[in-house]
């Protein structure tokens, strides 16, 4: 991605970067940029937040997805969007590298829509959509965190009476303790545990699908897609939708934010250690469970590992692998939190007092507290993660993560019209549109199937 960077972006960082800003201009920072977006950060501290970010459990769902495209289509469709997403995440990088070059450093994903695109952009599209995706992960990561407790207590008490809604409240407790930590750059020490943690269940749900899929215990394997033309149309859509969410970041500004200036080159660094976490965990748990379970592989592939409430694999290895999930869950949606914080901390929060004064600490610890608790009370409400799964890919990470970032870089650095760089950017921009409209649409056809099941605090 080196050949990608422009002639007008300099070797090195004008000299007044290298230093802290001066008083005058830290306060003229809004209390969300001021507190929340730090710039403190080494690269390894981004490859941290960076991976927190994309390798996640829904990871856990690709054989789930490869379930309706098969293995050819479903192959084909990780690595492009492995290389997309590398790709954007690296375009997207260039461009705040060079408003920062200019003396314009973008903390934020909408500010950088409204200078690039102009205000209504930032303010109408790019900002509320951020705000769903992000917002969104919490939700589906409190949910997720939940239903991964719950499988860990059926296994200790098959006939336990506790229900999903009450394993939700008690993730968005644990969550709410997390909430109050001040900063993105905070998180860093507990990103790299979650790093080690997201290998650590990956190889999990990996050597567990293979033993089960080697034995006599794993069902038949039955690879067919299925015979249903308007069912396996829509099922291949849908399954797109899923994997552009398991890429999907939406945070890039914001995790460039936290690197202390100068910031040239740290990201792409940042971005090498990710994707090199990304094709271990996201190739091995795909390939290997949907090779164990075929066309079976539940939405969580962890729940292929029990069949009708009897373990398939020893039930130490279920509950370390879960325990391991939920505690990285933490941390995702902690990560995930930080767009939302940033708004309440600028909205509450005076930049001109302490980061830890009374006037600011409390404001800052009731939003914060009402926005995860909120978020809770919305996962135990609506447990259906597979189809929340598919709608945030759909209608969030698919323009933010795909479409914008190769037209900023388009918009920010007008390539020649004759450069394969600018028909490389303007293909993928018309492909993933498409295909985000496709896939919003067969996204909300599943929600509209599988609605007669929908039922609020449902025991799922």
């Amino acid at each position: 991605m080196a050949t990608l960077h422009p002639g007008s972006i300099a070797d090195n960082e004008v000299e007044h970067h290298k230093v802290d800003p001066p008083p005058l201009q830290q306060k003229e920072l809004d209390a969300g940029a001021l507190f929340v977006l730090k710039s403190k950060g080494s690269w390894i501290h981004s490859g941290y937040h960076l991976t927190t970010s994309i390798v996640a459990p829904p990871l856990l769902s690709l054989p789930f997805a490869f379930a309706s495209l098969g293995w050819v289509a479903g192959i084909l469709c990780l690595v492009v969007g492995a290389l997309v997403t590398f790709y954007s995440y690296n375009l997207i990088s260039l461009v705040l590298e060079h408003h920062a070059h200019l003396g314009h450093r973008h903390l934020r994903f909408r500010d950088m829509a409204r200078d690039i695109l102009g205000p209504r952009w930032g303010k109408y599209y790019v900002g509320p959509i951020q705000f769903m995706v992000c917002y969104g992960a919490v939700v589906g990561s409190t949910l997720l965190g939940g239903q991964c407790m719950k499988a860990v207590y059926l296994l200790s008490n098959p006939n336990g009476s506790m229900k999903l809604y009450e394993f939700v409240m008690i993730f968005g407790s644990f969550m709410l303790i997390l909430a109050q930590i001040p900063s993105f750059h905070s998180l860093r020490h507990i990103n790299l545990v979650s790093l080690v943690l997201c290998l650590a269940y990956s190889t999990c749900a990996t050597a567990g699908s293979v033993y089960i899929g080697s034995s006599s215990k794993g069902p038949e394997k039955d690879y067919s897609l299925n015979s249903d033309t308007e069912t396996r149309v829509f099922g291949i859509f849908n399954a797109i939708a899923i994997i552009a969410t398991t890429f999907g970041n939406g945070i890039i500004p914001e995790i460039q934010a936290t690197l202390a200036p100068p910031v040239k080159g740290k990201m792409f660094k940042g971005l090498c250690v990710c994707y090199a976490v990304v094709t271990v965990t996201f190739f091995s748990v795909a390939i290997s469970g949907y090779w164990a379970f075929g066309n079976q592989a539940d939405g969580l592939i962890l729940s292929n590992f029990l069949d009708g409430g009897k373990a398939l694999v020893p039930k130490w290895f279920i509950l370390m692998t879960n325990v391991f999930t939920i505690v990285q869950l933490s941390a995702v949606g902690v990560v995930y939190l930080q767009p939302t914080n940033e708004v309440l901390e600028r909205t509450f929060s005076d930049p001109t007092s302490g980061e830890f004064s009374a006037r600011n600490v409390i404001p800052r610890v009731i939003s914060r507290s009402l926005s995860v608790i909120t978020a809770t009370i919305i996962s135990a409400m609506l447990p259906f993660f597979g189809d929340i799964n598919a709608v945030i890919g759909a209608f969030g990470f698919m323009p933010l993560d795909f479409v914008l970032p190769v037209i900023f870089f388009n918009v920010t650095f007008k390539p020649s019209k004759r450069s394969p760089i600018f028909w490389l950017n303007t293909t993928i921009a018309m492909v993933f549109s498409t295909l985000g409209v496709i896939a919003a649409v067969a996204a909300v056809r599943q929600i509209s199937l599988d609605a007669k099941t929908y039922r609020l605090f449902a025991n799922i």
